[in-house]
């Protein structure tokens, strides 16, 4: 066989199927040397079933990919739908965040009103920042 990359098992080398198994195998071939996995009888591209196989499975695993990313975002749009709020859960309810503001207002710093409700400084800053829409402040 010619110059070889021998490998213990293809998910080792490839990631699970990394979208780019094909790009490395590529190289390999570019500088002439082809991949043997030990582990994988069928994954051997000094053959030309090998190589066949290897570019059948990696079609399979992008098309998986594709797959699974649309089942995702579908399952995402009809999450949003019922009104499912995705993200770390808020700090402060409503009627907190509303306290913090006018306690802010009326002179107290972040540190003594952060203090108060157990939470970071930057949390209350959050709420007096000018890119936190009313909707989520008030």
């Amino acid at each position: 066989m010619p110059n070889a990359c021998v490998g213990e098992a293809m998910l080792r080398f490839a990631g699970a199927l990394n979208p780019d198994l094909l790009n490395i195998l590529h190289q390999l071939a570019e500088k002439g040397a082809k991949f043997k996995s030990l582990h994988d009888p069928w994954c051997d591209t000094s053959t030309p079933q090998g190589e066949l196989l290897v570019t059948i499975l990696a079609g399979f695993a992008t098309f998986e990919r594709h797959l699974i990313k649309a089942r995702t975002d579908d399952g995402r749009k009809r999450a949003k739908a019922r009104g499912v709020r995705f993200g770390r859960p808020r700090k402060l309810d409503q009627h907190q965040r509303q306290e913090a503001l006018q306690r802010l207002a009326n002179g107290e710093t972040l540190v003594d009103v952060a203090r108060t409700f157990g939470v970071d400084p930057t949390t209350i800053g959050r709420l007096h920042s000018p890119f936190v829409p009313a909707s989520v402040a008030a």
